[in-house]
């Protein structure tokens, strides 16, 4: 059950104003001036592809070269470390909102190396009104990945059921998905649908 200030937060996303939605459109500007490609991911990409659950943190994609140029010219300029010697948890200066920062080339869910593998920013970016977000099939596959393989990440494959529902996918989806985790797409939309 959400509480007040949650269903408060969420409605300011949508309404352009609020906490999350100041720090997603700061961090995408800065990004963008930096010249660091990114996509956002996680709860904020369901949220800005159209599908909102409670989230309190951004999730962004970049190369391991994009974080390494996210801390030398941003951290500091805006963005600070969550905690002292944090290399990848970062927050907004001014707003407290936390940012986790992912890099493409390593594994969702438990880290380990699978077939699905976080991909380059640039490869999967989708352009929502100047915020690049990862396209919804990759992060199907990407929840998929780490909610299969990752101890205490049922929420991923929730996820994916939630946007199952919302959005009427087709079970023809999975066809597009890495083998790897095509049946477990199947198996949701099957306890939604079959």
């Amino acid at each position: 059950m959400l509480n007040l200030t949650q269903w408060q937060e969420i409605d300011a996303f949508f309404m352009a104003e609020g906490k999350i939605f100041q720090t997603l459109t700061r961090l995408a500007q800065s990004l963008d001036r930096a010249g660091i490609s990114y996509v956002i991911v996680g709860g904020m990409a369901m949220a800005v592809h159209g599908f909102v659950r409670p989230t309190e943190d951004i999730d962004i994609l970049l190369t391991p070269e994009g974080l390494a140029a996210f801390q030398q010219q941003l951290v500091g300029r805006g963005f600070v470390a969550a905690f002292p010697g944090a290399t990848r948890k970062f927050r907004d200066a001014q707003t407290g909102v936390e940012i986790e920062i992912l890099t493409s080339g390593s594994f969702p869910g438990d880290g380990k190396p699978k077939p699905v593998a976080f991909p380059d920013p640039v490869a999967v970016a989708v352009d929502y009104n100047g915020i690049k977000v990862i396209d919804l099939t990759r992060l199907i596959e990407l929840k998929l990945a780490s909610g299969i393989s990752g101890r205490g990440r049922l929420r991923d494959l929730a996820d994916v059921q939630d946007l199952i529902r919302a959005f009427t996918l087709p079970v023809e989806l999975a066809e597009s998905l890495d083998a790897s985790v095509r049946e477990h797409y199947v198996e949701l939309w099957d306890d939604l649908y079959a």
